[in-house]
């Protein structure tokens, strides 16, 4: 929509100049027009396009922000903070802005195209890191780090001959070092591994007998306290939770919260089958528990559920009480 017939005649000097590859005397001229009318989001838009030419990216971010301010449905807006934050490297915020923009249209050709490079983009420099990590991993002899690393650079780009090429050399020697760690476990340590195995195939059944057979062995041996039965309770009570076990899942955490009170994963998952058995009460504690432990150590994954299940829980709690009034 037009603006203000003074700020639409300095539009169109800044047009003009524009064309004539003038920028910054163009950037006076949409500057004159925002101060006489700074709701017109085309006005801003130029001026970031002007910036753009210069290559001067604080600005053009700068204008492209007001023009959203002026008009959060100008969708050309979005595009131009997308193409600033993608010029300052800022990848993050640009996927952010362009998916800002994409609420407003989501078939904006540009803004579509802009993010599948851009996440193309993500992509192949997440693939080149894992490579050079998987190369230092293997000049320091972390084999096993090394194999782990180039499996997860193999899920974003398989058929890389780069990783390929490594794997190539990691692999050989990963599969030796495998063969005489397994030589080397005891027999409860083999029972985990291979409910890991089942766990990871969704075998739980299966999974769950292994890490009885591990926790039971542990047992007789006086290592029920151990590092290794303490994995074993912990991977056995995802097991249950799987198949909807809220018992075992209640009993195998408790396990663990005995060894390390703290066990963020464990108290998660308690809650979860505490309120799966309308224990709620019970619940709302180990979610407040949770919530009272520092955010860098919980997660904000955890956060979220937690206030979800805290909300939830409150709210149940409560009509409990009024029912029974």
């Amino acid at each position: 929509m037009p603006g203000h017939p003074r700020a639409e005649a300095f539009k169109t000097e800044g047009n003009k100049y524009f064309k004539e590859g003038s920028y910054k005397a163009a950037i006076a001229k949409y500057k004159e027009a925002t101060a006489i009318d700074p709701n017109v989001p085309a006005y801003w838009s130029n001026m970031a396009a002007c910036y753009e030419k210069i290559s001067d990216y604080e600005e053009m971010e700068s204008a492209a922000r007001s023009c959203i301010k002026a008009d959060k449905a100008f969708v050309k807006g979005y595009f131009r903070l997308a193409t600033a934050l993608k010029a300052k490297n800022d990848l993050e915020g640009c996927i952010k802005a362009l998916e800002s923009g994409l609420a407003v249209d989501s078939s904006n050709a540009d803004l579509k195209k802009m993010k599948k490079d851009l996440t193309e983009l993500q992509r192949a420099e997440q693939v080149a890191a894992f490579c050079r990590k998987a190369e230092d991993q293997m000049q320091n002899g972390d084999i096993p780090g090394a194999f782990k690393t180039l499996e997860l650079a193999s899920r974003l780009d398989a058929g890389n001959p780069d990783i390929e090429r490594m794997m190539s050399r990691v692999k050989p020697k990963f599969e030796r070092l495998e063969r005489e760690r397994k030589a080397s476990l005891s027999v409860d340590e083999v029972h985990k591994e291979r409910g890991d195995d089942a766990y990871k195939a969704a075998n739980f059944e299966v999974a769950i007998e292994h890490y009885t057979k591990c926790l039971d062995g542990l047992k007789r041996s006086g290592k029920e306290h151990s590092d290794l039965a303490t994995k074993a309770h912990s991977n056995r009570a995802a097991c249950y939770k799987q198949i909807s076990n809220f018992d075992g899942v209640i009993e195998d955490c408790t396990a663990v919260l005995e060894v390390d009170p703290e066990n963020v994963k464990a108290l998660v998952r308690r809650a979860q089958a505490f309120e799966g058995v309308e224990r709620y009460r019970f619940a709302l504690q180990d979610v407040k528990t949770v919530l009272a432990m520092p955010f860098a150590k919980v997660g904000k994954a955890n956060v979220d559920m937690c206030n979800m299940m805290q909300h939830r829980l409150n709210r149940t709690v409560q009509q409990l009480k009024a029912s029974s009034v």
